[in-house]
């Protein structure tokens, strides 16, 4: 596997950046509809349900599923700051909206809960924030490399990265970033125009340091 992030590497066309994480925000409030740019969460599904996900029997972590890549969200943000909580401010997902996320997301209490944290900001209804989430969704492209691994690897964030960007034509290492967990990959997140027909580069947002010499990519069950 990681002679296949390598050959990707090879392809890739872009320079790297050696700019510094910056880390989440607290959530800031405001009017639904006013933010500035989207970003799409692609979660590691492996990690998650290593971690949570398997404790509390999480439909996502049934045996069997070999989940590699999933959607965490679609986040409305700020140039400065982060947009969410606004689910107190928002009706819930209708039955008709929720099949809108169907086969999106990994589990229907994940869709439910990002509309809640997340899609009620955007100032759409919760079908039309799912169809936004499917149509970023749609616009990324995920390494051929870590689409079906039958093992564990490891790989540098910036390998991570470079193989995103060579699947991805425009996509940048200023556009997205690798977070990770107890040195886990944990969730890619990639930064979209809130019209979402193209990416942007955006303030770099991460969760957990991941180690610069190699994080482990465990293997999908």
């Amino acid at each position: 596997m990681r002679r296949a992030f390598g050959a990707l590497l090879a392809a890739a066309t872009i320079a790297a950046t050696g700019a510094a994480g910056q880390g989440f925000r607290e959530f800031r409030s405001g009017p639904p509809g006013a933010f500035d740019y989207y970003i799409l969460a692609l979660s590691w599904s492996p990690t998650f349900c290593a971690f949570e996900g398997g404790r509390r029997a999480d439909d996502q972590c049934e045996p069997g599923r070999r989940l590699g890549f999933v959607v965490h969200g679609l986040w409305p943000e700020l140039e400065r700051g982060r947009l969410g909580d606004c689910g107190e401010l928002s009706r819930p997902p209708s039955r008709m909206a929720l099949e809108e996320a169907r086969g999106v997301f990994p589990s229907e209490g994940l869709a439910r809960h990002e509309w809640r944290v997340h899609g009620a900001c955007t100032g759409r209804s919760p079908a039309e924030y799912f169809a936004d989430v499917r149509r970023a969704r749609g616009s990324v492209r995920i390494p051929d490399a870590s689409r079906k691994p039958d093992r564990e690897w490891t790989a540098s964030p910036r390998e991570v990265e470079r193989a995103f960007a060579g699947a991805n034509p425009g996509l940048r290492a200023d556009m997205m970033s690798v977070t990770c967990r107890r040195g886990q990959l944990q969730e890619v997140r990639i930064c979209l125009e809130r019209d979402l027909r193209g990416f942007r580069a955006c303030p770099r947002a991460s969760g957990g340091a991941c180690p610069l010499d190699g994080l482990v990519v465990t293997e999908p069950r």
